[in-house]
Parts: C-alpha cells; structure tokens; sequence
C-alpha cells in the first residue's frame, strides 16, 4: 500500500525535478558569495594537507622499522661459530654424524636388560651436548679460541668414546644372555 502511495508522489513530482548540470563556474561564484557574508568562518585546508602527510610518513617510518627488524636477525649460534672458524663447522658435521649413528645403533639395541644403561647413557649425552653449547658460546664471547676449539673437540671425542663403551657393554650383557641360555637349555 505503501509502495502505491510512493509512485503516485514521484508520478505527480515527474518533470519537476531539476536535473540540468550547474553553470561552469558556480562552485567559485558561491563561494564568494559566502566569504562576503559576515557569520561565515573559513576552514584551514592546510592543516588536513599536514595531518595526511604525517600519517603517511609515520605508516612508511613504521613499515622500515619492521622491515629492517625482518632481516637483521641475528645469525644463529652454529652459524657464529663457523664464521669464527670453519673448521670446527666441518668437524661438527663430521662428529655429529658419527654420533647419530651411533646413538641409533644403540637405541636398536634396547632390551630390558639394558635399558637403565641406555637411559644413562642418553643422558650423560645431553649433559656433554650442553657442555658442548657453552662451549661455543665461550668461542663467540671471545675466549681462547685454541683451547676451546681443543675443549670442542674433546667433548665430541668424549661422546663418541662413552658410546663405543656403552654399545660394547651392551655386546656383552648380550654374549652373557646368550650363554646362559645355551646352559639353560643343556
């Protein structure tokens, strides 16, 4: 019913409206018509022009901050390291592989007889690996490079030495296992 009532108001209003583009120039005209009033008050555009511009030079000061804290990460510690002395980045390759073997030979040989020494040995493993951190950070901080890279060395030998023991006490436990069941069996 609305709907009715609103088209006869716009049929009746039909050719009253005015559609026609203002005179070139009207915008100027009443303009100055509102400057020669006397309650008329300017608005400063300069203001808006100097607001638009620091907020877009504080959004592109904020962007390069982000940017430049985006790729100034610091190197990681490893990576300290070999720049200090690529040697001990190759020997630790190297040791860490031999290492990894070692240490998966030795979980493979996990039984219930020899998982107490498995678990000692895994652990002793994680102190020497942390010995082994701050030793590096000993490097980096500017210690004495030749005895901490021997001290590095060191540990990694260490490691490697407490696994061959700790696999050739499994061997054992293992050729006593085996020889008490065959005199079992007998």
């Amino acid at each position: 019913m609305e709907d009715d009532k609103l088209k006869e108001l716009f049929k009746g209003l039909e050719g009253t409206f005015d559609t026609e583009e203002p005179q070139y120039g009207h915008r100027e005209r009443f303009l100055k018509k509102l400057e020669h009033s006397e309650k008329t008050i300017t608005l400063n555009n300069k203001k808006k022009n100097w607001w638009r511009t620091l907020s877009i030079a504080a959004s592109i000061a904020v962007l390069c901050l982000i940017a430049i804290g985006i790729y100034s990460t610091k190197p990681s510690l490893d990576e300290q390291v070999a720049q200090i002395s690529p040697e001990v980045s190759n020997t630790q390759v190297y040791f860490a592989s031999l290492i990894e073997d070692q240490v998966k030979q030795l979980e493979n040989e996990s039984s219930p007889e020899t998982q107490r020494i498995i678990s000692d040995t895994l652990e002793q493993l994680k102190k020497l690996e942390a010995n082994y951190k701050q030793l590096e950070t000993d490097l980096i901080n500017g210690g004495n490079d030749k005895l901490i890279l021997s001290a590095m060395i060191t540990n990694f030998q260490t490691r490697i030495d407490l696994l061959q023991d700790v696999i050739n006490q499994i061997e054992t436990i293992k050729n006593l296992k085996n020889q008490n069941n065959a005199n079992i069996t007998i």
